[in-house]
């Protein structure tokens, strides 16, 4: 049986699409996050969540287009494309974030939590190189362009799909035993 292979490219965009969608809508609790730990915990579980949600995706893919069974090549192969799809699409949401929304928010965000930390803590006296660094390495991030910060976790973004692309692809791969087994 012959499997037409236009299928895996339309459905990693579609995916990725809603993948995106959902890292985007996660995304948001990060700033919101740094003022509120509950919606800060929001954003941990939107990016613990994000696994399963591949998965699902994966799942569906499967049962949709490749007919309940897909080996593991395949199921890797369309897992990185969703990945893939999706990092482009959140790409463009944390630049239009950075661009035209952040104005400094998160990096003046952390100087005034490193500064309170020291000013509260009087245990703190003997961290003074350690705050002396953490101030370096914020000056450096506030030197950073928009672009420069949105292709930085576009590249973490693809890094990690590509490594979370494997146990995806192993869970979801299902072998057909009968005549004619599908395979990519």
């Amino acid at each position: 049986m012959a499997e037409n292979r236009g299928y895996i490219q339309r459905y990693a965009m579609l995916f990725g699409a809603y993948l995106g969608v959902y890292w985007i809508i996660g995304a948001v609790f990060f700033p919101l996050g740094l003022a509120n730990p509950l919606l800060f915990l929001l954003f941990i579980a939107f990016v613990i969540g994000g696994p399963f949600v591949g998965y699902y995706y994966v799942k569906t893919y499967r049962k949709q287009a490749c007919g309940g069974y897909i080996s593991f090549s395949h199921a890797w192969l369309f897992s990185m494309l969703m990945y893939v799809f999706a990092a482009l699409l959140a790409a463009a949401a944390h630049y239009i974030y950075f661009r035209f929304i952040d104005g400094g928010y998160i990096i003046n965000t952390y100087t005034s939590l490193i500064n309170d930390f020291f000013s509260q803590n009087t245990t703190a006296a003997d961290m003074t190189p350690y705050k002396e660094q953490m101030e370096q390495a914020l000056e450096q991030l506030s030197k950073f362009t928009p672009i420069d910060i949105t292709m930085q976790i576009f590249s973490n973004n693809i890094f990690w799909g590509i490594l979370l692309a494997i146990p995806t692809a192993l869970f979801a791969m299902k072998k057909n035993n009968g005549a004619n087994p599908i395979q990519f």
